[in-house]
């Protein structure tokens, strides 16, 4: 067998190992973070880190890193532009080798993580022609160059993680196909059960002359009938249920601040709590569909972002002063399926235009501090 062969057997094998243990990690970050050790135990690598594209984001982010800590790249404003060695190396798809002074191959932010004269190396992460993101790992200058079989071991291992994200991003696919049956299915239960009930009832109470007794005690019965129907349908779960993040709401503001400067997005602060941990990622699904409905729909020149305790109550308002001359409107799915979430947290979600010419989302949760 060739030194080739032999090690693309090994990280095959690696990343198998990786892949059966996906369960097992928590978040994607984890995930990301072991496929960053395997490629630094297979190509005798220092450090190393996965920018990838996030598609429910729309930006490319830090998704895992070995060696390195991956909370400073939070933040992190990554393009091809502001990377050339990641632009090369995905343009080209071959395995990139920069020696000495690398700062000018990354931001100016993270310059000074590899201001020390270095061997970095850039790894596409590309199959089928999808570019998911790129692998950084850097050796120190005195360590030899790549030769060629680690240049192809390096190129293998970023299709195998390219592999392993697809896979990734399937099951998490078929995951949400499997709720949107859940809410399809919730859908034609209320239907069937609750509004052919209400139908009959608005159908008996819309007849002319006065409703004979026997009519009255139907109608009362139907109507509590469609309500145990629809009491006993909400009760179990709706499908779609927020998931955890990786950020703080506070941090999500000031993220979709910057990218929509257009929007005017203004955080206004009235809960001395901020939003307790448990209705983080409610909070945030909920701002992220505010934003972009305004983004979408609207001509704001101020979205006001605010938090308030209410007695036993966290509520969040996202207002928007953009609607005027634009009519009535209905709100899109992404706050209808927000509404839901909020439901299986006690919670509802209000929105529409709070007065002539501003559109408010509101969404109030029971808390108790």
């Amino acid at each position: 067998m060739s030194a080739n062969a032999a090690s693309n057997v090994d990280a095959l094998e690696l990343f198998v190992e990786v892949l059966s243990q996906a369960e097992e990690v928590s978040t994607p970050d984890a995930f990301y973070g072991r496929l960053c050790e395997a490629v630094c135990r297979l190509a005798a690598m220092r450090r190393a880190l996965i920018f990838r594209y996030d598609g429910a984001r729309r930006e490319v982010r830090a998704a895992g890193a070995h060696g390195i800590d991956l909370t400073k790249f939070a933040d992190a404003h990554v393009n091809v532009e502001s990377t050339p060695i990641a632009a090369r190396a995905l343009q080209e798809d071959r395995v990139i080798e920069v020696v000495g002074d690398v700062s000018g191959q990354v931001p100016e932010e993270y310059a000074e993580m590899v201001s020390e004269p270095a061997r970095l190396v850039c790894a596409p992460m590309a199959a089928a022609g999808r570019a998911v993101g790129v692998l950084l790992a850097d050796r120190r200058l005195e360590d030899p160059p790549l030769d060629d079989s680690e240049r192809h071991l390096l190129w293998t291992l970023g299709k195998a993680a390219a592999l392993a994200s697809v896979a990734r991003i399937a099951a998490t696919q078929a995951e949400n196909a499997k709720q949107l049956e859940q809410r399809i299915d919730l859908a034609r239960e209320i239907h069937e059960g609750v509004m052919q009930r209400l139908f009959g009832v608005s159908m008996a109470l819309d007849g002319d002359g006065d409703l004979p007794e026997v009519s009255r005690h139907r109608c009362a019965a139907e109507t509590q009938a469609a309500l145990g129907d629809l009491r006993t349908a909400i009760q179990r779960p709706l499908g779609r249920s927020p998931r955890s993040t990786r950020t703080t709401f506070l941090a999500e503001v000031e993220r979709l601040r910057r990218m929509h400067p257009d929007l005017g997005v203004a955080f206004e602060d009235g809960s001395e709590t901020g939003v307790p941990a448990a209705l983080e990622p409610l909070a945030q699904s909920v701002l992220a569909e505010a934003i972009r409905n305004a983004h979408k729909h609207a001509t704001p020149t101020r979205v006001s972002v605010r938090l308030a305790q209410l007695e036993d109550a966290f509520v969040l308002e996202v207002a928007n002063d953009g609607v005027l001359g634009r009519g009535r409107r209905a709100a899109g799915m992404g706050l209808r399926l927000a509404a839901l979430e909020a439901l299986q947290s006690g919670g509802v979600v209000e929105f529409g235009e709070r007065e002539p010419g501003t559109w408010q989302v509101r969404l109030v949760v029971p808390h108790d501090d």
